[in-house]
């Protein structure tokens, strides 16, 4: 199996961003998606820019992959869909149907918010262009091996395996709303949360991050301890989602195992120290998504504290 780097799903400094990629180059990741997937609003990296960072990265042995962004709400926003989807040089993930439309039929990934979820929507995707197809967030392993046995010749898998989960999308920059600032005034607050903004209930219970327009989990998925089962599944390529420390030690925890140099177990004890939340993979299980089954069926369901250190969370109203 491969490794992919995920999009950014932050807001973070232009020179923060530009070092992390070039540390990138280095890692042991196969595939790399490049470009704002999120907030067109974000502006610290233009088109011109990602396409530099997917030179460099080209350079460096990696596939980098244009992603475009899912929730399109302006004039500018198709224009850049535009730009991407016209570029001949690196392959595009399509994270809308209007970007699928925009291929034309040409070699395209279908992200992970085209909400595949049968054969049909599978072969819809395949008959305009997709290569691979990504798993959305809230299937299981149990719909995987169906689709797996399913899906259409030639057309690869690629499992979320790592991250926060991108839940949802809105028209509200919910950010922003948080310091009561309106959306076309945002102060670019999101900057501030480099692994976005923990959401608590009355009860000083995690609930959701938020991270601009975008909904996350309040926990990180991790499948580190089913990759001999996403294997078995014909599973192509594992997706890692970029946090703002330590992702280089992510990295070499999936590569480790995903080589046969340790243990799953091994490998998910010295991850957690380095996660921004707690862990959680229930929706692989079939289970409620905040679950953790660990190898033997044992559930911890609602991590005690999902909070970073030094993260103040915010009550939900």
């Amino acid at each position: 199996m491969k490794l992919a780097l995920g999009p950014l799903q932050y807001y973070w400094p232009r020179v923060t961003t530009l070092e992390f990629y070039a540390a990138v180059a280095d890692w042991p990741v196969d595939i790399v998606y490049l470009g704002e997937t999120v907030c067109s609003r974000r502006h610290e990296l233009r088109l011109p820019d990602w396409i530099e960072i997917a030179d460099m990265l080209a350079q460096a042995g990696k596939t980098p992959v244009l992603s475009t962004q899912v929730l399109l709400e302006s004039g500018n926003d198709l224009n850049t869909l535009r730009k991407i989807t016209d570029n001949p040089d690196y392959a595009i993930e399509a994270n809308d149907m209007g970007a699928v439309h925009r291929m034309r039929g040409r070699p395209f990934i279908a992200g992970p918010f085209l909400n595949v979820y049968s054969k049909p929507t599978l072969d819809v995707m395949a008959a305009q262009g997709a290569t691979r197809w990504v798993l959305p967030l809230e299937m299981g392993r149990a719909g995987l091996a169906q689709l797996q046995q399913d899906r259409p010749t030639g057309l690869q898998t690629e499992v979320f395996a790592y991250g926060r989960m991108p839940l949802a999308f809105s028209a509200r920059c919910f950010t922003a709303r948080n310091r009561n600032f309106p959306k076309d005034n945002c102060q670019y607050v999101c900057m501030e949360y480099p692994d976005g903004l923990l959401l608590e209930t009355k009860e000083s219970e995690a609930f959701l991050t938020i991270n601009g327009i975008q909904t996350q989990s309040a926990l990180v998925h991790t499948l580190i301890h089913e990759l001999d089962e996403a294997r078995a599944l014909g599973v192509d390529v594992l997706r890692l989602s970029p946090q703002s420390r330590h992702m280089d030690q992510v990295v070499a925890a999936f590569r480790a195992v995903l080589d046969g140099r340790e243990s799953g177990a091994d490998a998910h004890q010295r991850l957690l120290p380095l996660m921004p939340a707690g862990p959680c993979n229930g929706y692989w299980h079939g289970r409620p998504g905040l679950d953790m089954v660990l190898p033997g069926e044992i559930v911890v369901s609602k991590a005690p504290d999902a909070r970073a250190p030094g993260v103040k969370a915010r009550s939900a109203a």
